[in-house]
């Protein structure tokens, strides 16, 4: 019960946080809306294009946009992780009787619902534009997002608590962005790019997350792709929660 009890503390106090400074939310929705609304209707006139996947162009969009979402939108919480433990609060928090791992799960759980947010509002403003997916779809849309999200919010304070430098986890996080973008197939399908470049993205685990995704809004549930998709971002989740779990408690050593 204490690790329930401490992560709902340290949830609480990461959530008045993000409300006393809203900003980071709503710049972290301007970016995949500003895709949807700038970007999207580009595609509007690809769909009869050779390789252009099956459904409408907003059905393949904005699964990418939502699995854009849960990766970015948890690359950057490792800024503010430096700047608490460059404060002192880390520290303070240390030496406090609080389970380690709540020290990283209740942040973490605060990102995930922020995320949930941010995902909802997308998908509502994109269902403005012509998006028409089962209710069900959209439940394992956001299962998706929330678990990209706290594989790489997990991820990112693992990173920052580690640099302790902006200086270095910026870049750290630029390097892995653009890879990551060209290569999943969040803005085009890979199917639309040349067959070399195809197999380059084949080891890419987030284009098959894009690829379930896609295939969960066009109602393909039990397809291989969508338990092959969503099997790896459960693996990721446990792999980046033990990964920042552990970078907390080597704090106290």
């Amino acid at each position: 019960m204490s690790f329930f009890r401490d992560t709902f503390i340290i949830f609480r106090r990461a959530t008045l946080l993000s409300l006393q400074n809203p900003a980071w939310v709503i710049i972290g929705l301007m970016q995949p809306i500003l895709y949807l609304v700038l970007f999207g209707p580009l595609l509007l006139r690809m769909t009869s294009v050779p390789g252009f996947p099956p459904g409408n162009a907003w059905q393949v969009f904005v699964p990418g946009l939502l699995v854009q979402l849960g990766i970015f939108g948890g690359s950057f919480v490792g800024f503010a992780i430096i700047n608490e433990w460059r404060s002192g609060v880390i520290d303070r928090m240390m030496v406090t009787p609080a389970h380690r791992v709540s020290l990283i799960a209740g942040r973490v759980l605060r990102d995930v619902m922020v995320l949930m947010i941010q995902a909802i509002v997308l998908v509502l403003a994109a269902m403005l534009f012509g998006l028409r997916v089962p209710f069900g779809a959209l439940l394992l849309a956001l299962a998706l997002v929330a678990m990209l999200g706290a594989s790489f919010s997990s991820l990112s304070y693992a990173a920052g608590l580690s640099m302790k430098s902006e200086d270095a986890f910026a870049p750290l996080i630029n390097t892995f962005a653009l890879p990551v973008l060209l290569l999943s197939g969040i803005l085009l399908p890979m199917s639309m790019a040349p067959a070399w470049l195809r197999y380059v993205s084949d080891v890419n685990p987030f284009k098959h997350m894009v690829e379930a995704l896609r295939a969960v809004f066009r109602g393909e549930i039990f397809t291989f792709i969508v338990p092959f998709g969503f099997g790896l971002s459960l693996a990721l989740v446990l792999i980046s929660l033990w990964t920042g779990a552990r970078v907390f408690r080597n704090q106290t050593r």
